[in-house]
C-alpha cells in the first residue's frame, strides 16, 4: 500500500474501534436514503478498499439478499444491527443494480430499428397518430399527414433511425401518460411564433415545429444522461428501489416539457440556434443533477412512483 492508503486504512481502523461500526454501517446509519447514500455506497474507491466488492454492485436482483448476507459475514457485523442495516443496504443495492439493468433495457430499445413489417411496431405508430389526432384519419400509411405531428416526411420510419424503437416508445408514452401536456406542446408547435424550432415545410400544411423530431431529439438527450450516469442522482431520489423503464419515460416527459418552456423563454432568432439552445438546456440539467438531493420531476414521483422513505 502507498503511504496515503496506509493512513486512510489506519484512520478507518481507529474509527471502527471507537464506534464499533464499520464504514458501511456509518454510511447507512448517518446518511439519509436516496442518492446521497447510494452514490456513496457505489463509489469505486469504496469497492477498491473492500467495503463492497464489485460483484455486489453487479449482482442479479434475485441474489441481492444473499449478497447482503455475505457482506454481513465478511464485515463481521453484529447480528443485533443486521435488520436496520440490511434494509438500508438492500434498498441501495437494488437501486444500483436496477440502474444498471435500466441502462441495458434502454440500450436494447435504442438498438432495435423500426420495422414496418413488424405488426407490433406498426400498431404503436398508429396508436401515436390516433392519440394525437383522434379526429383525423390517415389517408394512407405513407402520407404527408405525418408532418402534422412533426415527422419530417411521408414515412415516419426514417426518423427513428437514430434512436430506434426507444424514440417511438417515448413518443407513445408522452402522448398517452401525459396527454394534456403533449397536446399542448403539439398545439404550441403549430403556432407561427414557435417556428424557431426545426421545421418541416409542406405547401398544404405550412411551417411546422417538428413535435415528433424534437421528442426524438430529447430522447437522445435523456439517453445520454442515463448512460453517462448523470441520471443516478435523480433516479436514486425518486425510485426507492429498482428503476424501471417507466421511470426513464417519466423523466423524458419532464425533459420534453421543460425544453419546450426553455426554448420559448430563450427566444432564439431562428432554426440555426436550435443546437445552441439544446446545449444550453443540457448544461442546465447537468448542473441540477450535481445536487445529490435533486429530483427532476418530484410530481411524477409522488403521483406515480409511490416514493417512500426507507
Amino acid at each position: 500500500l502507498s503511504p496515503c492508503c496506509r493512513v486512510v486504512t489506519q484512520f478507518f481502523f481507529v474509527i471502527r474501534k471507537v464506534t464499533g461500526w464499520c464504514e458501511l454501517q456509518r454510511i447507512c446509519y448517518n446518511i439519509k436514503p436516496g442518492a446521497r447514500r447510494t452514490l456513496k455506497i457505489g463509489m469505486p474507491t469504496y469497492c477498491q478498499r473492500g467495503i463492497l466488492c464489485q460483484s455486489a454492485l453487479s449482482a442479479h436482483p434475485d441474489c441481492v439478499e444473499k449478497t447482503i448476507d455475505n457482506i454481513m459475514t465478511l464485515k463481521k457485523i453484529n447480528p443485533d444491527s443486521m435488520d436496520l442495516l440490511g434494509i438500508s443496504l438492500q434498498a441501495s443495492l437494488f437501486q444500483i443494480v436496477g440502474y444498471r439493468g435500466l441502462v441495458a433495457e434502454v440500450e436494447t430499445l435504442r438498438r432495435e430499428p423500426y420495422d414496418f413489417e413488424n405488426p407490433d411496431h406498426e400498431e404503436m405508430l398508429m396508436k401515436l397518430w390516433k392519440t394525437l389526432r383522434p379526429d383525423s384519419s390517415l389517408t394512407g400509411r405513407i402520407s404527408k399527414q405525418w408532418c402534422e405531428i412533426g415527422f419530417q416526411g411521408n414515412d415516419p420510419k426514417t426518423d427513428f433511425m437514430g434512436m430506434g424503437l426507444l424514440g417511438l416508445h417515448n413518443l407513445v408514452y408522452f402522448a398517452e401518460h401525459d396527454k394534456a401536456t403533449a397536446l399542448q406542446v403539439l398545439y404550441d408547435s403549430l403556432q407561427p411564433k414557435h417556428r424557431w424550432i426545426p421545421t418541416s415545410y409542406d405547401k398544404a400544411i405550412g411551417s411546422l415545429y417538428s413535435f415528433a423530431i424534437v421528442c426524438i431529439n430529447i430522447t437522445d438527450l435523456a439517453y445520454s444522461l442515463l448512460v453517462s450516469g448523470a441520471l443516478k442522482t435523480h433516479l436514486y431520489n425518486v425510485a426507492p428501489e429498482m428503476s424501471s423503464l417507466s421511470h426513464f419515460q417519466q423523466t423524458f416527459c419532464y425533459l420534453m416539457q421543460e425544453f419546450h418552456r426553455f426554448g420559448i423563454e430563450d427566444n432564439p432568432r431562428d432554426i440555426m440556434e436550435f443546437n445552441r439552445v439544446r446545449s444550453k438546456f443540457h448544461r442546465r440539467v447537468l448542473r441540477q443533477l450535481k445536487n445529490p438531493d435533486m429530483a427532476l420531476c418530484p410530481h411524477f414521483a409522488a403521483s406515480d412512483l409511490h416514493l417512500v422513505n426507507l
